[in-house]
């Protein structure tokens, strides 16, 4: 089966519905999909649900999606850096539902793994434990949290080869792997398609049985807090 497309759009035809569940890798601006996600707003799909660390910034990232309402849901685990995401949360216009971080990325991985709940010691006793089932384990007491199962994923990664094998580059590894595991079809944008069988089986990242479709592209590196010390 061809993987390969020409573009974010081509590569998203036939996928996008309003009202759709999104699992999307990234991690701040580190591994964003940016390309499939600003042609997401391009094809003007909204009521969409969003898994994902968090929202990029402003004008970037999914950040893109609040400005134009395309998004009325984040399940997430960090609201900062992006203002308009803050002020439609604590405005009611955008439902957020917290994820303590490594709660969210085993939910997307047990969602990839077909694992529809797990229990977790994270939360108990938080408001993130609310209304979850609780049960006793040796005497300590842990909260439900469930799978993750999207209708789809959009990852970014280093190299791929043409039958979807998957290299990050360094941090920006992050959420991506448990991301592209969750989703019935998963769409990478990548920086370099290489020849299948030039990458070394033993540093695949994510195997491609789980990448449905590719592109390639020109990726922007922007650095989200810079500081810098004065002379």
């Amino acid at each position: 089966m061809k993987k390969i497309y020409p573009s974010a759009a081509a590569a998203l035809d036939g996928l996008l519905e309003d009202g759709m569940f999104i699992a999307a890798g990234g991690f701040g601006l580190c591994g964003i999909p940016e390309l499939l996600l600003a042609a997401i707003k391009d094809a003007g799909t909204k009521d969409l649900t969003f898994a994902s660390n968090n929202a990029g910034v402003d004008d970037f990232g999914i950040g893109i999606l609040l400005q134009t309402r395309q998004v009325k849901k984040m399940i997430s685990s960090y609201v900062g850096e992006n203002a308009e995401f803050m002020r439609q949360y604590l405005s009611g216009e955008l439902e957020l539902e917290f994820n303590p971080q490594g709660t969210l990325a085993e939910r997307m991985r047990a969602g990839g793994c077909g694992i529809p709940g797990f229990y977790t010691k994270t939360g108990v006793g938080t408001v993130i434990a609310e209304g979850k089932e609780h049960k006793d384990f040796r005497g300590e007491t842990y909260i439900m949290e469930e799978g993750i199962f999207a209708d789809l994923s959009i990852v970014k990664a280093w190299k791929a080869d043409a039958t979807g094998n998957l290299v990050f580059r360094k941090t920006a590894r992050n959420f991506n792997p448990p991301a592209a595991m969750c989703g019935k079809v998963c769409v990478a944008e990548v920086e370099e398609i290489v020849p299948t069988g030039s990458l070394d089986p033993d540093g695949i990242h994510l195997p491609g049985i789980y990448v449905h479709r590719l592109i390639q592209g020109e990726h922007e590196k922007r650095i989200e807090q810079r500081t810098v010390r004065t002379a």
